[in-house]
């Protein structure tokens, strides 16, 4: 089950919106679904910034049960992969270690990151749901889907300024290679366990790695013998 996992989570980190279900404190006993952005941690948790003043905000307050959709939106949904996150959400006692990622990503929250009545609530998920295709269907419990701790949330911001300040070429040949695309720009936003993210003329594009890696080393490595593949 660890590669069906591993699977599952390499595809909700390809993915930056979803559909958040929560129990309706309004109208009791009824799901109450909206639209909702989000970003993962390191271990493959969603979190998401929202108001004290939304109605999923004030449900999540009376019972954190909550599950968190995730589907690419394509022209047939009932072909597409999607993953369900089904867990309880909690608030984080602060924004700024995750505030600038999360910017990154989502950049015109900006004008309402600073907002006291905006905080980040994490869903720890349960049990996941994951469709990885035409009859594959599964539950997957979450230790298979969380990623293992590594040291990236710390290296991070200097793998981005350097790749961004010193390889610009590389992410250009990135999207060439692995997507077919030649943006005129390419900027890194995030790096984990399993790939990186670049933002490209407006969207972004996901890069897996070939291996999990846990540390500034590893990345260093997976991210050279990416550009080797590119330019052989």
């Amino acid at each position: 089950m660890s590669d069906l996992g591993n699977e599952a989570r390499r595809f909700v980190r390809g993915q930056q919106q979803g559909v958040l279900s929560t129990l309706s404190q309004r109208l009791a006993g009824y799901p109450f679904g909206s639209v909702t952005p989000f970003i993962l941690d390191q271990q493959g948790r969603p979190v998401i910034l929202i108001s004290t003043l939304a109605e999923h905000t004030k449900n999540i307050e009376a019972d954190p049960r909550v599950s968190l959709i995730v589907q690419p939106f394509t022209q047939d949904m009932q072909e597409a992969g999607r993953a369900t996150l089904v867990g309880k959400a909690a608030r984080l006692p602060e924004k700024d270690s995750l505030g600038p990622r999360y910017l990154r990503y989502f950049p015109k929250a900006e004008t309402y990151f600073a907002m006291h009545d905006f905080a980040f609530y994490r869903i720890e998920p349960e049990r996941i749901r994951y469709i990885g295709g035409f009859g594959k269907i599964h539950w997957l419990e979450a230790r298979p889907y969380l990623a293992a701790d590594n040291t990236l949330t710390e290296a991070e911001t200097g793998i981005l300024d350097h790749m961004n300040s010193d390889h610009a070429d590389a992410l250009l040949d990135y999207c060439l290679h692995f997507h077919g695309v030649a943006p005129d720009q390419a900027t890194m936003i995030g790096i984990d366990g399993d790939g990186f993210d670049l933002r490209t003329d407006g969207r972004i594009l996901r890069f897996d790695f070939a291996e999990p890696i846990d540390n500034a080393a590893d990345a260093r490595t997976a991210l050279m013998d990416m550009v080797q593949r590119c330019r052989n």
